[in-house]
């Protein structure tokens, strides 16, 4: 952890800033002494122990700042037992990843002296957030100053303060330092060389690692299919036995690349401490209301909603409305061919330079009337799927997952390019006005008096917030949907795909360093539903190519006079296939032979301890 801020010029606290924490600007008085007195009170009285000052800042244009901004710390012990609590996994002396100990820690490979630089940026602010989340009203009856705002003993006070509006935001601050030599290592420098996995988990943890490995394991991947491409593109070969050897290709790639990559995510995730790591027990999301009930798990009091409601809900409200949903994308794609064979006949009719340009027309209008419809159907999918009313934040994002995936058809014609001007570089034009606002603000209240960190944090509320890796992943999906689809009709899907990437590479880094706000840390040892995801658009993808063959002149001609029989033959081709792809699976292992030597030896060691532990007890009794 680099110790390098300060809270202001004149030193009033010696900690190092890492998160700040916005309350509402009329926030009651007795609500803030509270729960900054339960942030810095001793663990053993239910307090988080960790250090929080004010920033005041200064008045803007004549208008009050909001005066309830707090940034929040802690020092280098506090860290290393909440490392400890959160399950942190660091390298032993041996080699081998082990769950961290404070009573062990300097057993602890990279450990020196008081353990200064052991824990990465990312880490200490997932320590702070996970303190803050767990911070747990004791016998309040409500916020103090807020009589409507119920509190139950066990309740997260972080969760009901957000759900209620007294918490505006809470977020990592930006290391300004760190992030120069990041940004000059990742993007800066048009490179042809790997991304700096490490240093970007170290900067924004394993989740945000774990997504850029894959873009790049992605993109490398795909070179073989796009150097096959290109030929079968430029020598437009028509021979039926190289078109089923393409297809064939393309349906071995999709399973060995999807297998690959759980061998080198499993690689990945036991490097950073997240294969072997216990999963934290997931609090309710913010959003989840129901009447006060017991949870037999955790023996606390909190919200239960009946399970048989939410999949009424599910079955009677979300289905039928994405089923409808789908059968309007499919129908607007029914009309857009019909207004291209129509432009296509008048062409026809009367070939000249207007008419022409009408055969432009059809494609421009079907790909923003499909931009609007993807719109309207991602905040409807984002409204239903909080109105299940989903207690896990994980559960939420896996209904909406598969919401928004039944409108593939349709987004794989929308266009790459618009999708990242949208997300990358129109954002970053309208931080950057926002941010020279704030420069001039300061500048013209503080004249020559300089206050970076009190600039920084009052940059980096104004951001966007991050909202996580789902559209990144999304739009992964979709391209794997190209190439697995249909690259044996389009040859060169594979090397579009490749171009998109390499700039994707490049406009992700870029948004995550200057656009948004830093995120928290996701620990995460896969890519998730996002691998059955693509699971099963390869096993669409079998389907879809044996059709594809089984629809061209070629294979007709080969069955001219029994239409079923060709049917048969396909089909039986299909389900070989099918076969393979599942035996191939089966054969190539999930995790490295030496990785799976170190998970078994950590659990022998495990064993072993117990062993001893419960021996130790015995003689003691």
């Amino acid at each position: 952890m680099q110790l390098g801020l300060s809270v202001s010029d004149s030193d009033v606290s010696s900690f190092t800033p890492l998160v700040v924490l916005e309350l509402a600007d009329d926030t009651k008085a007795e609500a803030i002494t509270w729960l900054l007195n339960r942030i810095r009170d001793k663990q053993k009285i239910g307090g988080a122990e960790l250090l929080v000052d004010q920033l005041l800042f200064p008045a803007q244009d004549g208008q009050k700042s909001n005066p309830n901004v707090f940034v929040v710390g802690s020092t280098l012990q506090r860290l290393l037992k909440g490392a400890e609590d959160v399950g942190l996994f660091k390298e032993f002396q041996d080699g081998i990843m082990r769950g961290f100990t404070y009573a062990n820690r300097e057993s602890f490979k990279d450990f020196y002296g008081d353990g200064e630089g052991f824990l990465s940026d990312a880490e200490c602010q997932y320590i702070i957030k996970h303190e803050l989340d767990t911070l747990r009203a004791k016998n309040e009856e409500h916020v103090p100053g807020y009589p409507k705002v119920k509190l139950y003993p066990g309740k997260s006070v972080v969760r009901r303060l957000q759900s209620k509006g007294v918490l505006v935001q809470y977020f990592p601050l930006h290391n300004k330092e760190d992030l120069k030599r990041l940004s000059f290592s990742w993007y800066k420098k048009i490179k042809l060389s790997f991304q700096p996995l490490d240093d970007i988990r170290h900067y924004f943890g394993e989740g945000l690692a774990l997504y850029f490995g894959f873009l790049e394991y992605f993109t490398f991947a795909l070179v073989p299919m796009a150097l096959i491409g290109i030929p079968y593109y430029l020598f437009d070969w028509e021979d039926y036995d190289k078109y089923v050897l393409f297809a064939v290709f393309n349906l071995v790639w999709s399973t060995v690349f999807l297998e690959v990559w759980k061998r080198c995510s499993a690689t990945f995730a036991y490097g950073w401490g997240t294969l072997s790591r216990k999963k934290a027990f997931e609090e309710p999301r913010a959003g989840f209301h129901g009447a006060l009930g017991f949870n037999p798990i955790t023996g606390r009091e909190e919200p239960v909603y009946p399970s048989s409601k939410r999949q009424l809900r599910i079955y009677l409200v979300s289905v039928p409305f994405v089923l409808l949903c789908l059968y309007l994308s499919f129908y607007v794609m029914m009309v857009y061919f019909d207004m291209e064979n129509w432009a296509i006949s008048v062409y026809n009719e009367n070939p000249n330079f207007g008419t022409g340009i009408l055969l432009f027309v059809p494609s421009i209008i079907y790909a923003v009337v499909i931009e609007i419809m993807n719109l309207l159907y991602r905040y409807a999918a984002e409204f239903l799927t909080n109105w299940e009313n989903h207690r896990l934040e994980s559960s939420f994002q896996n209904h909406l997952v598969l919401k928004v995936l039944v409108s593939l058809a349709t987004l794989l014609i929308t266009s790459q390019i618009l999708n990242q001007v949208m997300e990358a570089f129109l954002p970053y034009w309208l931080q950057r006005r926002r941010n020279k606002k704030v420069h001039k603000r300061m500048r013209r209240v503080m004249g020559d008096k300089e206050l970076p960190l009190l600039e920084q944090v009052q940059l980096e509320t104004e951001m966007n917030t991050y909202l996580g890796t789902f559209d990144d992943y999304l739009e992964q999906f979709l391209l794997f949907g190209y190439v697995s689809l249909f690259s044996c009709v389009y040859p060169l899907a594979a090397v579009l795909v490749v171009l998109n990437n390499i700039t994707e590479v490049y406009s992700d880094a870029f948004k995550m360093c200057h656009v948004f706000k830093r995120p928290f840390s996701e620990p995460a040892a896969n890519i998730g539903v996002w691998q059955l995801a693509f699971e099963t658009m390869s096993i669409i993808a079998v389907v879809t190519n044996c059709a594809l063959i089984g629809l061209s002149s070629q294979v007709k001609a080969y069955f001219p006079e029994s239409e079923t029989q060709m049917i048969l033959i396909v089909v039986a081709i299909e389900h070989v296939l099918l076969a393979f792809k599942f035996i191939l699976a089966f054969v190539i292992p999930d995790v490295p032979k030496d990785i799976q030597v170190k998970l078994a030896k950590l659990e022998f060691d495990s064993l072993e301890a117990l062993k001893k532990r419960k021996i130790l007890e015995a003689v003691e009794t």
